[in-house]
C-alpha cells in the first residue's frame, strides 16, 4: 500500500484526523486534491469524506479549529464547508447514489468508503488518503488510479455508459481534464462519450459553460475542442464553431479549414495571454466565415465582411451559453469586429491616418487587438509570417508614437456639441453632429492637431461653408 504522509505535512490534516478519531469516524482526503498531490500540482479544493454524518463532523471540526473557523452547512446536499485561515475544506459523509434518467441530481443514501469511491467520475479522482492518526497517509486505490496517473489515462471506475448517462456533465469533465492535464481519454471511455453525447441536453448552460471556460484556460485549449468535435459534443454546444469545419475545393482552389485555424490561433493566444475573454475572442474571431463564404472565379474563395457578421453572431452565443452580457461581451464583439483592421494595415503601407483611426476605434483594447492579430498569423509560409510580424512591429511602434503625440486613444472632439450650439446660436439638430464628425475626421486624418484652438478655427471654416456665422 502506498503511503503519502510526507505529502500532507500541513497541520490542518492532522487536526482533521484527530477530530475524526475523537468521534470514532473513518476520515479520508479524497478526489482532486489527492490527484493533484500525486501530480505535484497546486490545489485549493480540499475534499474530505467521513464514514458517518458529514455535517456533524464539520461542526466538530469547526469547534476544534476554534476562532477564525467559519462553518457553512448545505443540508439539502448533506455537505458542509469549513473555512480556516484561507483554506476551504469541503466535507461530506460517505454515500452511494442512484440516478433518475431525466436529472443529474442523484438519490443519495449513506454508504461506505468503497461506495463513495465507486460514485466518483474517474479512477484518478477516486483515490483516497486516510487521515485517521493510526493510518495517517495510507492510500486507498481500488481502481488503480495511481497507475492511470502514471500512464496519463482518464477512464471511469465503473461502466462508462452508466457513469456518463447518470451524470452527463462528466463527459465534459473528462475532456476538460484531458486538456488541463495533457492526459489521454481511454478508448472505451471516449467511445462512451460519443454514444451518450445527446444526454448533454439535461445539463444546464451554466454548467456547460463552466467546463468550456476551464478548457479555454488550459495550457493547450485545442486539445479539448478537438475532443468535443470527435465525440459529437461540439455541435450540441457550439454549432457555429462546428460549421467552420472542413475544406471546400473548386477549380483546384481550396480554402483553409477555418475550424483548425481558429484552434491554432487559440493555442497561440494561450501562450501569450491568460485572459479568458481574449481567448474567447481568439476562438470566435472568424465565426462569421461560414455565413459569408463564396467562390469567385477571379478571386477564389472569399469571406467578405465576416468580421461584421461575426460581431452579430457573438451575442447569440453568449446568450445561449449564459456568458456575461456586459463588458466581456462588448470586448469579444469589438475584437471580432476589428481583428481584420491591423492585418490590412500590415498588408499596406502603414499611414498615420489609418493608425489614428484604429487607435480611436480600439481605445484601451488596442494592445489586446494587436495580440489577437499577431496570433492570427498561422501560415506555414515562414517568409509570410516574418513579413507580417515585422509589419505588426511597425504598426505597434506607430501606435505608441501617435498616442504620445496626438492623444487619440478614447479622445472626444475638443469642441463639443454645446459649444457649437452656443457659437452659432443653433437648436439641437443634425448639423451639430455633422460638424463634430468633420472635426473628429480632421484630427484622425492629421489635418489639424488634437487641441481646442485648432479645432475651433477649423469649425469656423467648415461652418462658413455651410452658411453658418458665429453669433
Amino acid at each position: 500500500m502506498h503511503n503519502l504522509k510526507h505529502k500532507i505535512l500541513d497541520k490542518i490534516f492532522q487536526t482533521i484526523g484527530r477530530a475524526a478519531d475523537e468521534m470514532g469516524l473513518e476520515c479520508y482526503l479524497i478526489g482532486g486534491y489527492v490527484r493533484d498531490i500525486l501530480l505535484d500540482r497546486q490545489s485549493k479544493d480540499i475534499d474530505v469524506v467521513v464514514v458517518g454524518n458529514g455535517i456533524d463532523f464539520a461542526q466538530k471540526l469547526a469547534k476544534t479549529l476554534g476562532k477564525g473557523a467559519f462553518l457553512s452547512v448545505f443540508k439539502t446536499y448533506g455537505t458542509a464547508q469549513v473555512k480556516h485561515k484561507g483554506v476551504e475544506i469541503e466535507i461530506v459523509g460517505a454515500r452511494k447514489e442512484s440516478y433518475n434518467r431525466n436529472s443529474r441530481n442523484p438519490v443519495v443514501e449513506t454508504g461506505t468508503l468503497e461506495d463513495d469511491q465507486k460514485r466518483r467520475d474517474f479512477t484518478i479522482n477516486a483515490l483516497a488518503i486516510c487521515l485517521n492518526i493510526s493510518r495517517f497517509g495510507d492510500v486507498l486505490d481500488p481502481f488503480d488510479g495511481i497507475a492511470d496517473l502514471q500512464k496519463k489515462i482518464i477512464q471511469t471506475p465503473l461502466n462508462p455508459d452508466i457513469t456518463f448517462s447518470d451524470d452527463p456533465l462528466r463527459m465534459l469533465r473528462a475532456i476538460r481534464f484531458s486538456s488541463q492535464l495533457d492526459f489521454r481519454i481511454a478508448d472505451e471511455t471516449l467511445a462512451a462519450i460519443t454514444r451518450n453525447a445527446l444526454r448533454l441536453e439535461i445539463i444546464t448552460a451554466e454548467r456547460i459553460t463552466d467546463e468550456l471556460n476551464k478548457i479555454l484556460l488550459s495550457t493547450k485549449p485545442s486539445v479539448g475542442f478537438f475532443l468535443l468535435d470527435k465525440t459529437g459534443l461540439l455541435p450540441l454546444i457550439l454549432p457555429e464553431l462546428s460549421a467552420m469545419k472542413g475544406i471546400e475545393k473548386q477549380n483546384n482552389c481550396a480554402h483553409k479549414d477555418n475550424f483548425v485555424h481558429s484552434l491554432k490561433v487559440l493555442d497561440k493566444m494561450a501562450e501569450h495571454s491568460p485572459d479568458l475573454w481574449l481567448r474567447w475572442a481568439a476562438l470566435l474571431h472568424d465565426i462569421g466565415k461560414p455565413a459569408v463564404k463564396r467562390y469567385d472565379e477571379n478571386l477564389g474563395w472569399t469571406f467578405h465582411n465576416h468580421n461584421f457578421v461575426g460581431n452579430k453572431i457573438v451575442p447569440k452565443i453568449f446568450k445561449r451559453l449564459k456568458l456575461p452580457l456586459g463588458d466581456p461581451l462588448k470586448f469579444v464583439q469589438l475584437m471580432v469586429l476589428l481583428h481584420m483592421r491591423p492585418i490590412t494595415l500590415a498588408e499596406d503601407n502603414v499611414t498615420d491616418s489609418a493608425v489614428r483611426r484604429l487607435l480611436f476605434d480600439a481605445g484601451d483594447n488596442i494592445d489586446s487587438l494587436m495580440t489577437l492579430c499577431e496570433c492570427d498569423i498561422t501560415s506555414n509560409n515562414m517568409e509570410k509570417v516574418q513579413r507580417f510580424s515585422e509589419n505588426f512591429r511597425l504598426v505597434r511602434q506607430k501606435l505608441v508614437e501617435l498616442e504620445e503625440k496626438d492623444r487619440i486613444r478614447n479622445f472626444q472632439p475638443p469642441v463639443d456639441g454645446l459649444e457649437i450650439m452656443q457659437t452659432f446660436n443653433l437648436p439641437p439638430c443634425n448639423i451639430i453632429g455633422e460638424l463634430k464628425t468633420q472635426i473628429k475626421d480632421a484630427i484622425l486624418d492629421g489635418v489639424i492637431p488634437n487641441d481646442h484652438d485648432a479645432a475651433f478655427e477649423f469649425l469656423l471654416k467648415i461652418a462658413a461653408e455651410k452658411g453658418l456665422k458665429a453669433q
